[in-house]
């Protein structure tokens, strides 16, 4: 098994660290282990941008006062001929 050093790790993460390894019943090694899995299972959500930004505002009461903007589009234009 491989093992790592992590120096100037802020004494207020490495106190948090300390706790919530406490709370899980276990040492703060295993804890980063765990956090590291976690963070690097490959398990990326795959969220569209406007689904992205509704669950950041939705504390916020959400986009609902936004207006529905509508767009109108022109038919694109003949491309030049140059024969």
């Amino acid at each position: 098994m491989a093992s790592i050093t992590v120096r100037d790790l802020d004494d207020s993460l490495k106190a948090r660290l300390r706790i919530q390894s406490a709370q899980h019943g276990h040492s703060m090694e295993e804890e980063v282990r765990q956090i590291l899995r976690r963070a690097l299972s490959g398990k990326v959500e795959q969220l569209g941008l406007g689904t992205r930004l509704s669950e950041r505002f939705a504390e916020l009461g959400g986009l609902t006062d936004l207006e529905d903007i509508h767009v109108t589009r022109s038919l694109p234009r003949t491309p030049p001929n140059f024969d």
